[in-house]
């Protein structure tokens, strides 16, 4: 299989697959290899992204079942595109159009289906947190009532066990509690869901419900739809979301892969600095690791220094990034992962009494959280084969720990019962933790720290540091050393759907370290319009302004993203409570500063747009010369320049991709580069796929060298004639490639 070049589409939201089929001329022109598609499965209705699961067992109707499905794919087949399927082991939508889940509704432990979802039956009836109010409440206004099996409560229809229903008819109070107590799950108000779920959620969205894929069963009758299509060759690929979620990532991605022996899988997989992808078998990671890597190629180091020093005079912040992830910890720890400590808490306490260890509840709490807290990573992998390292991982986590607590006798039980897990409720506490550190540092990091801590957006981004923004010395090479002995095929990504901001607009936002006077100069201004709102927010605000600078509806986009960037925060207003006038405060100011950018055009703005564009055109070089396959997501063969969802899942305009190839505009020059280099890919797949990748730090070069053939992509002039040459503001980036002939390809 040749692997050029993915092209990555979001459905749903009016894009079914017949629209997709319709854009794959387009698609197929740009040169790439595979098409990447959004999940497939019969999801939630209305769902906008395809990862709330309802019916594995089908493709979604509304996307144009099984039949549009094997359309698209024979129409992807006769245009030479393989076809990537992005899945969903982990969980599925927990709600009431989930028919797996109605069965267990009625039935609870005694379902068929029950063994499939990640249920704490100890803990007593399955809790529902879907009510507006207490059950009697709304009983005793009216809104309860009985209709043949199935209980009404509000807009609900739920579900009762065989037997239960009293006949059909409104309930009072006494009748609605009476009934509940009979069945095998608790509706609760949504306000009690941190106190009350016996479920394992996905981070903590209470609306999806872990999978337990681990069970071989499971796994084949949630699979039988995929296999299918990867038996039947309408599928050459498998994106696998969220595999840190999993109780043994490695077995499981073993029993995928004995299952499809030939079959490339991907893994959506966020590897923190000094984290290497284990050793399992995979194609690589979805490329989040790629993208931070050319994200600290694309800043300058001196003016990163400037941006430094003007952020922390405004904002008055002088500490690192890493004590904002920790203070987010542990707020998070007693808020939106409150329910995820209790339920730990409970399972170390029947681990203790089974040891005849001591060690009251608060004991427990305070030890979990430190442990939680510590964790450095996304997770250990205990239940794998081969993770010795994961040792080594606890015993420093929990020296750590103990830094914060007068006696370290509850934390050094708790991380030697994890590791040694030779008990099933030691090894399920092993697992809970491991699934939990994953769900906190996304929670904490990436959701949180990561609309704190301000000073350069480019580097706060899914997988990156914000607090280490620029290469540290060998640091690239021992990247692509380790892309090419270990996943050269792994994705070289640039945006996704799940991307804090699209590669152009972290571009534009790289290029403020490059023009540091500029941004002095606008920041200048800017700050001048409001006196009451908080510098290192306001500084947030200024970079997503200039991140959509010129875009359609740029003033109202980035307005919008500011009640989600405020919310993300959690310092001043919050999804469960927002402060709607704070919110607004911000939004005016945005639109402010947007608008007088529109009338004036500083200068000082259009050179950073132009240093922007630039970079782009250096981030495409370099995703699509460093090992591994470069991704491209919808639209991002021209400029992209989009903040994070909902945002960068709107559909592209497709009519204006199809007249890219010839403008001069900063798009159709991304647009000609990309094909250039995706042309080079595929004329000589065994020099990026086998070529010696080297980083020269004093040329500031990429070098991909096989037999007679070199590509060397320059982040200045370098020597002899080049195969491609931009430059902007004094920026330049140059390309050149010599196959061994007279004539370069």
């Amino acid at each position: 299989m040749n692997f050029t070049a993915s092209y990555r589409v979001q459905l749903r939201e009016g894009v079914d697959f017949d629209a997709i089929t319709a854009r794959l001329d387009h698609i197929a022109s740009l040169g790439v290899s595979h098409l990447y598609l959004a999940p497939i499965l019969t999801s939630a209705p209305g769902s906008t992204h395809g990862y709330d699961v309802t019916d594995p067992t089908t493709i979604d109707a509304a996307l144009g079942g099984r039949e549009g499905f094997e359309r698209l794919s024979r129409a992807a087949a006769d245009r030479g595109l393989a076809v990537v399927l992005d899945i969903v082991p982990n969980h599925m939508a927990f709600g009431l159009d989930t028919p797996w889940l109605l069965d267990v509704l009625r039935h609870g432990e005694a379902s068929e289906h029950a063994a499939i979802f990640d249920i704490d039956w100890q803990a007593g009836p399955l809790a529902l947190p879907w009510l507006t109010d207490p059950l009697p409440v709304l009983a005793e206004a009216g809104e309860v009532s009985v209709e043949g099996d199935t209980l009404i409560a509000g807009a609900l229809r739920v579900p009762l066990a065989p037997g239960t229903a009293p006949g059909d008819g409104p309930l009072d109070a006494e009748g609605a509690e009476a009934l509940h107590d009979a069945q095998a799950w608790r509706l609760l108000p949504w306000q009690l869901e941190r106190d009350s779920i016996t479920h394992r959620r996905f981070f903590s969205v209470t609306s999806l419900i872990g999978v337990r894929i681990d069970d071989p069963a499971i796994f084949d009758k949630t699979h039988a739809t995929v296999l299918d299509l990867a038996h039947s060759g309408l599928i050459q690929g498998l994106r696998v979301d969220h595999v840190d979620g999993l109780v043994a990532p490695g077995a499981y991605l073993a029993r995928l892969t004995e299952a499809l022996p030939d079959m490339p899988v991907w893994v959506e997989k966020i590897l923190v600095d000094g984290e290497d992808l284990r050793p399992w078998p995979v194609a690589g990671t979805t490329g989040y690791d790629a993208a931070t890597v050319i994200a600290r190629l694309l800043t300058d180091p001196s003016g990163m220094e400037r941006i430094d020093t003007l952020w922390r005079g405004e904002s008055g912040i002088e500490g690192a990034f890493h004590p904002f992830v920790e203070d987010a910890k542990r707020e998070i720890l007693t808020d939106e992962l409150a329910a995820e400590l209790r339920q730990l808490i409970a399972m170390a306490a029947r681990l203790a009494e089974e040891d005849g260890f001591m060690a009251g509840p608060e004991m427990l709490r305070e030890a979990l959280s430190e442990l939680l807290t510590a964790f450095p990573q996304y997770r250990s992998y205990i239940g794998d084969e081969g993770a010795e390292i994961d040792g080594a991982l606890w015993r420093d986590t929990a020296a750590r720990a103990a830094e914060h607590v007068r006696s370290s006798d509850v934390i050094d039980w708790i991380a030697g019962r994890i590791l040694e897990s030779d008990t099933p409720a030691a090894r399920a506490l092993a697992v809970r933790m491991e699934q939990v550190t994953g769900a906190l540092i996304a929670k904490a990091h990436e959701d949180t720290a990561g609309f704190r801590y301000n000073r350069y957006l480019a580097a706060n981004e899914v997988g990156a540091d914000p607090g280490h923004p620029l290469p540290r010395e060998g640091e690239v090479q021992a990247f692509l050393d380790a892309r090419m002995a270990q996943f050269p095929h792994a994705l070289n990504l640039g945006s996704s759907h799940d991307t804090k901001r699209s590669e152009d607009a972290r571009a534009r936002i790289a290029a403020m370290t490059h023009a540091p006077d500029a941004v002095e100069e606008l920041w200048e201004r800017a700050r001048g319009f409001a006196e009451d709102l908080d510098p290192n927010r306001m500084f947030y605000g200024f970079q997503v302004a200039l991140a959509l600078w010129g875009e359609p509806d740029a003033h109202e986009r980035v307005a919008d993203h500011m009640v989600k960037a405020l919310r993300e925060g959690k310092e001043v207003s919050y999804w469960t409570a927002p402060d709607e006038e704070r919110e607004a405060r911000m939004q005016e100011w945005v639109k402010r500063v947007i608008a007088e950018w529109d009338v004036t055009r500083p200068e000082a703005l259009e050179r950073l747009a132009r240093l922007g564009a630039e970079l782009s055109l250096r981030e495409v070089a370099l995703r699509c010369a460093m090992p591994g396959m470069p991704d491209i997501y919808q639209g991002g063969e021209a400029m992209l320049l989009q903040l994070t969802d909902p945002d960068n899942r709107r559909a592209p305009n497709w009519e204006m991709l199809a007249t890219l190839p010839d403008g001069d505009d900063a798009s159709s020059q991304k647009f000609r580069l990309l094909t250039l280099m995706l042309d080079l890919r595929a004329k000589h797949p065994e020099l990026f796929a086998q070529g010696r990748a080297e980083w020269y730090d004093g040329a500031q070069a990429l070098a991909r060298e096989h037999g007679e053939k070199i590509l060397i992509v320059t982040l200045g002039e370098g020597e002899g004639e080049p195969l491609w040459r931009s430059e902007a503001e004094g920026v330049v980036t140059t390309i050149r490639f010599d196959d061994g002939t007279d004539e370069a390809a």
